[in-house]
Formats: C-alpha cells, structure tokens, sequence
C-alpha cells in the first residue's frame, strides 16, 4: 500500500500518512497467524468446559449419577464400540438421515428452481407450502406412521419433509435473487433454457442454495433423534431415550455424543462440498483467504 503524502500543507491543515502493516507487508504469514489462533481457539474452549466437568464430577460438585464425568462416559462409549454394541444403532440413524436428505434436497431443490424461476407456479403453491412450512415436523409422524406404516417408512419421510423445506426456500430465494442484468444478458446472447439454467441461474443461485443445504444437514439429525426416541426400536434417539428410562445415564451421554459427533460431521461434509462446487463463493465462518 503507498504512503499518501500531501505536498505543501497550508497552515492549520493535518497530513495524513498511511503505512502499510502486517497484513499488507506480509499476508501469508498474517493469515496463518489467524488460522493458528482460530484452530486454536476451536480446540481450547470445548477442552477447557470438558476439564471442568470433570474436575466438578471428581470434586463431587456435581452429582455424578445424574451428569457422569467425561472420562466416565469414554470409557462405557469404548466398551460399547468394542464389543459393537453401538455400531447398530449410529448405522440406523445414519441410513435414516443419508436416505431423508437425499430425498429432501433433490424435491426442494428442483421445486425451489421451478417456482423461483415461473411466477404462476409460485402463486399457486407458495401459500400451500408456506402453511405447511410453520407446521411441526414432528406432528407429522402421526400421519407418516398412517402412511407408511412401522418401520423405516415414517422416519425417512419426516426427514425429507423437514430437509424439502429448508431447501426449497433457499433455493427458490436464490433465484429470485439473481440479478435480472444477468437474465438479460443471457437473453441478449440468445441463450436456450438450459444455457440460462446452466450459466446463469445455477453459478448465481447455488451457493445460497447450499447454505440452506448446510442448515438442513443440521436439523436432519436433530429430527431423526426426536424422531427415534417416539417411534423406533433401534438408533441413537432410542439409544438415549432408553437409556434415561432405564436410569443409565452414562449410556444416555454416550448417545448424545455420537449424535453431536455426527451432527458435526455431516454439516461439514455438506460445507466442504459446497466449497468444491462453488469455489467462486467466499469462504464462511469470516475466515480470511490468502
């Protein structure tokens, strides 16, 4: 950055004089500063609230029957993976969440792009689905159950009912916000449809789209948990939901911390997959590029 230096002040007058810092003399190292100081803090912050509870369950600040201390809940989560007494049940939960998302995210997106894209498809189903869109997904389990019956049926519907909305309004959003300089430009190239759609709506819109795709991922596991603790005979919903009952409270956090584990995972798997479809988005999280 150059020094902006002002010849000849006259008298009363300030000169200003701006000099380049750190990021600017050195933004490769600036950045991996930040990066460390991030990852850092990422590790930090849940390791010291661990440390903690465990020192509150060891000092008996806490009573450790009710909240059993980390170290606790490690070793019976081993035991369990050990002897694969786990592994059904993060399996089951998994299956329902891959199957509903994928489902929820293929019928929002292609309804989302198509009411985003025809005002008369709009008009007539955007009060339907924003009626149904304020409902409870899970008071939709009833009428699932009605459906498909016991079994995996109702719980990969509801997932896909919650994943549909969230990307169906994204994406139809999305496009409506595509600026209409582009369409005309495509329009004054004399693009067909499916050059519109390929080269103008779905590089403008997918990244939007995605976001929503990511917020999706989250609330899939948070259903399905719900979901598993009602109506299933195996999963990390029932896992829980029958550990409480059963007052193993151990068992029970072990539950909770596959389900944030796989909480965790999925939602990132979706964000770098997104960053590898849209690498002209700018990266999230305000993490600065290099």
């Amino acid at each position: 950055m150059s020094t902006a230096v002002k010849e000849a002040p006259q008298e009363g007058e300030t000169v200003l004089v701006r000099r380049p810092g750190p990021q600017e003399l050195h933004p490769l190292r600036t950045h991996r500063r930040r990066r460390t100081l991030e990852l850092a803090l990422a590790v930090a912050v849940p390791l010291v609230l661990v440390l903690l509870w465990q020192l509150a369950a060891a000092r008996s600040w806490i009573d450790d029957r009710v909240y059993p201390a980390p170290s606790t809940i490690l070793a019976d989560g081993w035991d369990r993976a050990a002897d694969g007494d786990l592994w059904p049940d993060v399996w089951a939960t998994l299956k329902r969440v891959l199957c509903g998302y994928a489902i929820g995210t293929v019928t929002g997106y292609a309804l989302g792009l198509l009411m985003g894209s025809l005002s008369l498809v709009r008009a007539a189903l955007e009060p339907l689905l924003d009626a149904l869109y304020v409902v409870p997904k899970l008071a939709l389990l009833p009428v699932f159950l009605n459906m498909f019956g016991l079994g995996e049926g109702p719980q990969i519907a509801l997932v896909a009912a919650t994943v549909f909305f969230f990307v169906w309004i994204s994406t139809m959003a999305a496009v409506l916000a595509v600026p209409i300089g582009h369409r005309d430009a495509g329009q004054v190239f004399g693009a067909s449809p499916w050059q519109m759609f390929r080269h103008v709506l779905l590089p403008a819109s997918l990244p939007a789209v995605l976001v929503g795709a990511r917020i999706a991922a989250g609330v899939a596991v948070l259903v399905i948990v719900a979901s598993e603790q009602i109506a299933a005979a195996d999963g990390l919903g029932h896992l829980i939901f029958d550990s409480r009952a059963l007052f193993r409270n151990d068992v029970m956090f072990v539950g909770i911390v596959c389900v944030a584990v796989l909480g965790v995972v999925f939602s990132e798997v979706v964000r770098i997959a997104g960053r590898l479809l849209t690498p002209w988005a700018p990266r999230d999280r305000g993490r600065s590029q290099s």
